[in-house]
Parts: C-alpha cells; sequence; structure tokens
C-alpha cells in the first residue's frame, strides 16, 4: 500500500479523533436539556439510523472464517456488545454531568491502557509497554483526579468506571469482529444501547418536544455524526492505515477533548491537572509501543550493552 493510502487513512483518522474529542462538550451541552437516558437513547439510534444505510452501499465486511470455524450468532453478539456499550455510555453521561468534558475525555481514554491489563483474564501476556503504560496513566490519574483531601469526585469515578468499561467492549469487539460483518454488529449494537436507554428514560426521566427542540445540536452532534459518521470514518480508514498508527492517532480524541472544553465550554485546567494529562496520554501511546516493537527485548537489550561497558 502506498504512502499516499496511508496518509489518507491516518488523516481519516484524525478527523475521527476530532469528531469524538468534541463530542464530549455535546455530550455536556445536551445535559442541560434533558437526562442521560433520554440523550444517550436518542444519540444513538440517530447513530444507528445513519450507519444501517451504509451496510447496503458497503455490502459485506465479513471476514471469511476459517475451515470448520461456527461464526457465532450475530443476534447474540450484537445483545452483549449492545449492552456492555449501554452501560458504558450511561457511566459516562452521568458522569460527565459532575465533570468537565476535557477531564471525562482524559479519563475515559484510559480504556487503551486497562485493555491488556484486562486481556491477562483471558490468558493475554501484555508487554512491557503495557506495565508502563499502567504505571504512567495511575500515577497521571492521581494528579487529575485526586483532591488534597485523598478524594475522588463523583464525576471522575463514574467515568473511570466506564472505562473499564469500554475496555471490555473493546475486548468483546475484538474477539467478536475477526468471526461476523463488522457493519452488522455495529449496527446491531447501536441499536440494543439505544432500546435500553430509551426504555430506562421512559421509566425514569421526562422528554418534551421543547427539550429534544433545544438540544437539537448536540444530539445531532452526538448522533450523527460521533456515532454514526466517525464510527463509519474508523472502518474505512483502517482499511487503509496499519493498526499501530490507529491506536497512536484515535488517542488523541482525548486532547480534542480538553481544547474543544476550553474553546467552547471555557474550562480550565491547573497545572497539576495538565501535568496528569500529560501523563496520562502518555500511558495511553506507552501502552501501543507492544504493537509497534518489542519493548522488552529493547530494554533487556540495552540493559546488557550498559553492563557490557561498565565491565
Amino acid at each position: 500500500m502506498s504512502w499516499k493510502n496511508h496518509l489518507r487513512g491516518d488523516l481519516l483518522l484524525l478527523l475521527t479523533a476530532l469528531i469524538w474529542g468534541s463530542a464530549f462538550v455535546a455530550q455536556k451541552v445536551g445535559m442541560d436539556h434533558m437526562g442521560p437516558f433520554m440523550y444517550t437513547g436518542i444519540r444513538f439510534a440517530l447513530g444507528a439510523m445513519v450507519l444501517t444505510p451504509l451496510i447496503l452501499y458497503f455490502g459485506s465486511l465479513r471476514p471469511p472464517c476459517a475451515a470448520g470455524q461456527k461464526s457465532p450468532s450475530i443476534l447474540l453478539a450484537g445483545l452483549l456488545s449492545g449492552t456492555i456499550l449501554f452501560m458504558a455510555s450511561i457511566l459516562q453521561q452521568v458522569g460527565i454531568i459532575y465533570t468537565t468534558a476535557g477531564k471525562a475525555g482524559f479519563i475515559t481514554g484510559l480504556y487503551v491502557v486497562i485493555v491488556p491489563l484486562l486481556g491477562c483474564l483471558w490468558g493475554f501476556r501484555p508487554g512491557a509497554g503495557a506495565g508502563i503504560g499502567a504505571v504512567l496513566a495511575v500515577t497521571g490519574l492521581y494528579l487529575l483526579t485526586i483532591t488534597d483531601g485523598l478524594t475522588i469526585s463523583l464525576g471522575d469515578s463514574l467515568v473511570l468506571a466506564c472505562a473499564f468499561m469500554y475496555a471490555l467492549h473493546v475486548l468483546a469487539i475484538g474477539w467478536l469482529a475477526p468471526r461476523m460483518d463488522v457493519l452488522r454488529l455495529a449496527a446491531l449494537q447501536f441499536w440494543v444501547c439505544a432500546a435500553l436507554s430509551l426504555g430506562m428514560g421512559m421509566a425514569l426521566e421526562e422528554l418534551t418536544w421543547s427539550m429534544i427542540r433545544s438540544a437539537a445540536v448536540p444530539i445531532l452532534y452526538g448522533g450523527v455524526l460521533s456515532v454514526g459518521v466517525a464510527f463509519t470514518l474508523q472502518v474505512v480508514a483502517q482499511r487503509r492505515s496499519p493498526p499501530t498508527h490507529a491506536a497512536v492517532i484515535l488517542s488523541l480524541e482525548t486532547v480534542f477533548a480538553v481544547f474543544a472544553g476550553m474553546i467552547i465550554l471555557g474550562e480550565a485546567l491547573h497545572p497539576r491537572g495538565w501535568a496528569g494529562c500529560a501523563l496520562m496520554l502518555a500511558g495511553m501511546l506507552a501502552a501501543q509501543l507492544d504493537s509497534v516493537y518489542p519493548v522488552k527485548k529493547v530494554l533487556v537489550d540495552r540493559i546488557r550493552r550498559l553492563f557490557k561497558k561498565t565491565q
């Protein structure tokens, strides 16, 4: 694949990260007009409406199954991934009421570090990059969220729980996607998330047309752009861009979240918060190093060289 195709893919991924990062502002503003369940339900329903017609355009994106390998039921797969996505999205949406859009973006981005650590439960052995990333991310999280009284706010703790749920979602999709049509799976999980959110919203929250009109812009941005368009861009871009590029570029979502919060909502971070964000971003990038090159081997080789020089 030519460098021009790689560049196009990387630019599409950068646009995806920009849309996702800015969506934290839309989610924050949306909470001024309606409850979190209704906002999430309408948002994912719109995203599913955008994505569903694209299935007819792109056709099947189902990978060929290995000989003798039975594909899982796409209905059960959609129910599983959609339920996990619902739990992650609601934790994030409720948490963002009590914290800033920028902090929510960075804390959510910790799923990049959590994924390889949770992978241990499935027998995967994380490399040195995951360990380094975890140390940097936890240190940054402490600086960003823990107060002088050694407490963490309700909003930050809910978004942290959301990061764990997103990590579970990534692991689930990572197992399911190679075995079935990825676009159909995505659309189905969006419909499941929307149905669960709207069901809870009708039971717990109030919704009027005036609320929907007042929240029209954040709903459209969060639904059409963040869910429908950005996901499609990611799928198209990752056909052209290597997985290592994708992981690093999409990590910039957290940076865009902070700057969008500052520019649009007037949010601000104190120096300790900036230091925490820097360490967390470094941790997210370090967690990807194992897929770029064998970190453990490089570290061992350098230690051996240093030891030889001292002899």
